[in-house]
C-alpha cells in the first residue's frame, strides 16, 4: 500500500471518527438556535412566528400542519433543514432582513445533531451540579494530596504539559497570605512556618492566616462590590451616606465562617425572622444600598421604582449568577425567565418602606454596648424625675393657688390723654381738665 493510500485512509478514519462524536446541545447546537432562531421562534409570544418554538423540545417536536421542525433521527424530513438549505426567498430562514445565512458547518452540525436524536439539554447553569469521578492519575513522580490534583494532571496531560517543580515554603507562605489577606505575611510567620516540622504544618499556617481581621476585610471587600456598598448616594452630587455598620458586619460574617445559608437569610430578610437580632436588621442593608436622588426636580416614586428594579436584578445576579434585566421589558429570549414571573418578584420587593427620601428614612440606629448603658442611665434619670414631678405635695397646691389668686384681681385701666397734636402746620393745645375742649389753636 502507498503512502498517499494509508494517508487517505488516516484522514478518512479521522473524519469519520468525528463525524460520529456525540453532539453538544449546549456547546454546539444552542448558540446557533439563539443566534439565528430565537428572536422569532423563540419564548416571547409577542415576536413569536409561525407558532413555532425552537427553544424547547417539545416545540420542536409540535406538528405544523403535517411536518414538525425537528424529526428525530431524520435531518431530510426536518422542516428546519429544508428551512435554512433552500433557495426559495419565500422559504428561506432566517429571512434574508433578519439575519445572515447559516453557514455549511452551522447546517452540518444541525443536521448530525437531528441524525443523533435530536435531543434538547437544559442550560448547564440551570442543572444540578453531579461530582465527577476522580480521574486516575497515570503518571508518578507528581505527588497528589487531594483530588483536584487528579484533574489538573489529567488536563496538563491532555495539553502535553507537564507539572511544574513544588514551589518552597517562603513561596507558598507569601501566596497564601497574600490570597487569604491581601497582605504579605511577617517575617516572623514565615520563618516559622519554613522550621514547622509538622505533617499539618500547612494546615496550621492557612489556619493562621484565616484568624486574622484582615482575612473577613479582603473577602468583605468581594462582597460588597456585589452588594453595591458605598459610602455615598450615587445620583447629583453623591451627598454622603453613613452606612458603614453594614461593612462591619459583612466583614465580621466572614471572619466568623458564618454559613452562607444564614449569610443569605440576614441580608434578604433578616427583618422578618422570629425575633431578630439588631445584627439582623443590620444585614438587611444589603437592600439599602441603592443610590437615592436628591436632585432638585426629581421625582421619589420613580426614584423608589428604579430601587425596586435594582434590588431585583442585583438579587439575581448575585445569588443566582443570571440577569433579570431583559424580562423587565419583554420575556428573556434566552433565560427561561418571563416577563410575568420577573413582575412576580418586582412585587415581593415592592414592600418596603424607603421612598427616596434625601435623610435616607427610614433608619436604624446603631448603639454601642457603652452606649446602651449610658441611654439606659440617662432613661431612668428621666423617669424618676417625671414621677418626682407627677407627684402632688401641699407646698405645691399653695404655690398652684397662690398663682391662680393672680388671676381673679380686677384690670386697673389708664386710659391715654392727649396734649398736643400737629397737622398742616397746625398746632392744637387740649384742655386737660375737659378732655377734647381746644384751648389755643396756631
Amino acid at each position: 500500500m502507498s503512502r498517499l493510500s494509508l494517508s487517505l485512509i488516516l484522514i478518512l478514519s479521522v473524519i469519520t471518527a468525528r463525524a460520529e462524536e456525540p453532539i453538544d446541545f449546549n456547546k454546539d447546537i444552542r448558540p446557533i438556535l439563539s443566534g439565528k432562531c430565537f428572536h422569532c421562534h423563540g419564548p416571547d409570544e409577542e415576536e413569536r412566528g409561525g407558532d413555532l418554538r425552537l427553544d424547547t423540545q417539545d416545540g420542536s417536536r409540535e406538528d405544523l400542519g403535517g411536518y414538525a421542525a425537528v424529526a428525530p433521527g431524520d435531518p431530510d424530513d426536518s422542516e428546519l433543514i429544508y428551512r435554512v438549505l433552500t433557495d426559495d426567498n419565500n422559504d428561506i430562514m432566517p429571512p434574508s432582513d433578519k439575519g445572515a445565512p447559516l453557514t455549511k458547518e452551522e447546517v452540518a452540525l444541525l443536521k448530525r445533531w437531528i441524525k443523533q436524536g435530536g435531543e434538547y439539554a437544559t442550560h448547564w447553569a440551570y442543572e444540578k451540579p453531579v461530582r465527577p469521578d476522580v480521574p486516575v492519575k497515570s503518571a508518578a513522580g507528581w505527588p497528589t494530596r487531594n483530588p483536584i490534583d487528579h484533574f489538573i494532571h489529567q488536563r496538563l496531560k491532555s495539553e502535553g504539559l507537564g507539572p511544574s517543580a513544588n514551589a518552597n515554603r517562603y513561596t507558598i507562605a507569601r501566596r497564601v497570605a497574600l490570597d487569604l489577606t491581601g497582605l504579605p505575611p511577617t517575617w516572623e510567620e514565615v520563618r516559622d512556618f519554613v522550621q514547622d516540622h509538622r505533617r499539618d504544618a500547612y494546615e496550621h499556617f492557612v489556619d493562621a492566616q484565616l484568624a486574622k481581621t484582615a482575612y473577613g476585610e479582603r473577602w468583605a471587600a468581594m462582597w460588597l462590590d456585589l452588594a453595591r456598598y458605598a459610602d455615598s448616594a450615587g445620583y447629583a452630587n453623591d451627598p454622603d451616606r453613613s452606612i458603614w455598620a453594614y461593612r462591619d458586619w459583612v466583614v465580621a460574617a466572614f471572619n466568623q465562617n458564618q454559613p452562607f445559608d444564614q449569610f443569605t437569610i440576614d441580608q434578604i430578610a433578616g427583618d422578618l425572622v422570629e425575633n431578630p437580632t439588631s445584627e439582623q436588621f443590620v444585614a438587611t442593608a444589603f437592600h439599602r444600598n441603592t443610590p437615592t436622588n436628591s436632585e432638585g426636580g426629581t421625582n421619589d416614586e420613580e426614584f423608589r421604582n428604579v430601587a425596586v428594579v435594582d434590588r431585583v436584578n442585583t438579587t439575581f445576579e448575585v445569588w443566582m449568577g443570571t440577569t433579570m434585566a431583559c424580562a423587565q421589558c419583554h420575556t428573556h429570549k434566552y433565560d427561561p425567565i418571563t416577563h410575568h414571573e420577573y413582575f412576580q418578584i418586582f412585587d415581593y420587593f415592592n414592600q418596603s418602606a424607603d421612598n427616596d427620601q434625601k435623610d435616607e428614612s427610614p433608619l436604624y440606629e446603631i448603639w454601642t454596648d457603652d452606649q446602651l448603658k449610658t441611654k439606659q442611665s440617662l432613661t431612668q434619670q428621666i423617669d424618676s424625675l417625671q414621677e418626682t414631678l407627677e407627684i402632688e405635695t401641699p407646698e405645691l397646691a399653695r404655690a398652684r393657688q397662690e398663682w391662680l389668686k393672680t388671676f381673679h384681681q380686677p384690670p386697673t385701666w389708664e386710659p391715654l390723654v392727649l396734649n398736643r397734636s400737629e397737622a398742616n402746620n397746625t398746632t392744637l393745645l387740649m384742655d386737660q381738665n375737659h378732655p377734647g375742649r381746644i384751648i389755643q389753636q396756631g
